[in-house]
């Protein structure tokens, strides 16, 4: 019970615009219906009219022709009031689609102004300006510096830049150990020395 009494009421989408479209659309199909029943109500009365004709009741044939001369006098209105029932449906959705958009455009301007309040012309400006000193300030040192130094300045800045790469390379370079062991001797190598030790022996003997 509690929880029965306890819910929020849903607040309805439903508009005073969408509750006028639907009343006119059903007052346009009302008129619809209408005409219908006038044109079959037509339709019987012509073909009573020439039965009557046939019967030589002319008098209550022309009666008859009267009434559904009126008839088709109020489907003509009927039509134009149908008419203007779809003008004015148009008229009204398309004014909720122009809400919509006027709608839009207004939480895109409140954006814009929100953006403008973190960040103003001003701050634009400054930050602009501040950057623009930097790079200034940067140049007029680059300037000083390049009057300053001598050639031999430069040579030795270009010395100590050298030292600092071979230093870098040294430090990430690793060389691996030399081997201790002897090499073997190569076969020619050896072919060589056993020619030189057979010449030296002819030349003591």
């Amino acid at each position: 019970m509690g929880n029965i009494f306890g819910k929020k009421k849903q607040q309805s989408r439903v508009t005073e615009q969408d509750k006028a479209v639907l009343q006119l659309k059903q007052q346009r199909d009302q008129l619809k219906q209408y005409q219908k029943k006038i044109h079959l109500q037509l339709g019987k009365e012509r073909e009573l009219a020439k039965q009557l004709l046939k019967d030589g009741k002319k008098e209550k044939a022309k009666l008859l022709v009267k009434k559904k001369r009126y008839q088709e006098q109020l489907l003509e209105k009927t039509d134009k009031q149908l008419d203007n029932l779809e003008m004015m449906v148009n008229d009204i959705e398309f004014a909720q689609v122009e809400m919509k958009v006027v709608e839009g455009l207004k939480v895109g301007n409140e954006c814009l102004k929100k953006m403008h309040q973190m960040m103003s012309i001003e701050d634009v400006e400054r930050i602009m300006d501040e950057t623009r000193e930097g790079i200034e300030y940067q140049n007029e040192i680059d300037e000083l510096l390049a009057g300053s130094l001598t050639q031999e300045d430069e040579d030795a800045v270009l010395a100590e830049l050298d030292a600092i790469t071979q230093q870098t390379e040294e430090e990430g370079i690793q060389l691996p150990d030399v081997p201790a062991d002897k090499l073997p001797e190569v076969e020619a190598e050896k072919r060589a020395r056993e020619k030189e030790r057979q010449k030296e022996m002819v030349m003591a003997s």
